[in-house]
């Protein structure tokens, strides 16, 4: 029989662990308001039930800045729709946004899904932390260790799900429901609070919907 200090310290234990459950409240977050654009133009779906956000197609990369209160920890659901087309479908996300130059983000090379070559299918989801690491540099420094393949059951010219789980000292990313994780990297910037965009790469545009957050 357990002791009465026993049974409290339980109790404290469950009650602690039930207010961090209660305060983790996901948030449908509404896509047609977009703050800004960051060199880039977009259009909206005509359907409210369903808007999809398409990002145009323009040089270098840029985003469409999504309002929501400053997002520091936890996760991000949303759905994206790429191309597959060599070196030209570049889709995901940017967090922490303090300017149009310093964020961190994760995005996907939908054409490099299903490659036959082997080395370019390591290179489907990327981590970048701007402006000290974008990718040229981080796959000459540590290759293969902020990029990896996701696997060949996604289909490179549909829709997919991401899940990115932003914590102080890992980001893990999901695809679809995979349990286990595609990505997982210690991130590379102090950053730990700012605002939230979709994101294309250089010459490329992308559709994104049903946006979701889950905060810490």
């Amino acid at each position: 029989m357990k002791s009465p200090k026993s049974l409290l310290i339980l109790l404290i234990l469950i009650f602690t662990v039930s207010v961090k459950v209660l305060a983790q409240k996901i948030v449908t977050v509404d896509i047609t308001k977009v703050t800004h654009t960051v060199n880039r133009t977009i259009n909206m779906s005509s359907s409210p039930q369903k808007p999809i956000l398409h990002i145009n197609s323009k040089y270098d990369a840029g985003f469409a800045v999504i309002k929501h209160r400053n997002f520091k920890n936890g996760e991000i659901t949303f759905e994206v729709k790429g191309e597959d087309i060599f070196q030209k479908s570049f889709v995901g996300f940017a967090f922490h946004i303090q300017n149009d130059s310093t964020y961190e983000a994760i995005y996907f090379r939908p054409f490099n899904f299903r490659s036959d070559n082997e080395l370019r299918k390591k290179h489907a989801v990327q981590y970048i932390s701007l402006p000290g690491n974008d990718w040229p540099k981080l796959r000459e420094a540590s290759p293969l260790k902020y990029e990896q393949p996701i696997g060949e059951d996604v289909n490179p010219a549909d829709w997919f799900k991401v899940r990115i789980k932003v914590e102080a000292k890992i980001i893990s990313v999901y695809v679809n429901e995979n349990p286990k994780p595609c990505l997982e990297v210690v991130p590379l910037s102090n950053l730990n609070s700012g605002k939230i965009a979709f994101w294309t790469g250089s010459e490329s545009a992308g559709d994104f919907r049903n946006l979701k957050i889950t905060e810490n």
